[in-house]
């Protein structure tokens, strides 16, 4: 009796495996642990996609807050009667590759040699000058290179009038 009650008891088990054992137990079963693993997938992934649209947000918040103070920036230089150039305007950029993205022009010609003697008037001044040419045949002398629009800004209202600087340089902005 006791060897078929081992025998019937293993048949059991056999058919029905382990999730006849676990249910006995009061433990989950196959399914219910495949359950709670997607749901704690699903509940990871919703982390993750949380913390990424945090990100996006933040990133547009950077670029907005960026782009307005640009636009602050520009509309001061506006006020104090300046000019911010972007190259195309004039036809682009002939051969001068500018490393910069800001330059303050302290003088533009179409004679190369009196834009020549700028350059000298200027490095003879103290300040690193370069000629920008650009498609439309205009030489531009150009100071003061920097990445920065406010630095530049501060620096053309601080040259503006100066031997160096006339009361109408402007700024290049090398897009």
């Amino acid at each position: 009796m006791k060897k078929t009650l081992i025998f019937a008891l293993a048949a059991v088990l056999l058919v029905t495996g382990c999730d006849f054992v676990r249910t006995v137990a009061g433990r989950p079963t196959s399914a219910q642990l495949d359950e709670i693993r997607k749901e704690r997938m699903a509940a990871e992934e919703a982390r993750h996609q949380a913390r990424l649209d945090s990100m996006a947000r933040a990133e547009k918040a950077m670029a907005e807050t960026l782009a307005a103070r640009e636009a602050q920036l520009l509309d001061s230089l506006t006020q104090a009667k300046g000019t911010v150039l972007n190259p195309s305007k004039l036809g682009g950029l002939y051969t001068t590759k500018l490393e910069s993205k800001y330059y303050i022009v302290v003088g533009a010609f179409r004679t190369r040699s009196y834009a020549e003697r700028k350059l000298t008037q200027c490095n003879q001044a103290g300040y690193t000058a370069t000629i920008i040419s650009f498609r439309n045949g205009l030489l531009a002398v150009a100071i003061c290179p920097s990445d920065n629009l406010e630095e530049t800004l501060k620096t053309l209202k601080k040259l503006r009038g100066t031997e160096v600087c006339p009361q109408d340089g402007w700024i290049l902005m090398n897009i």
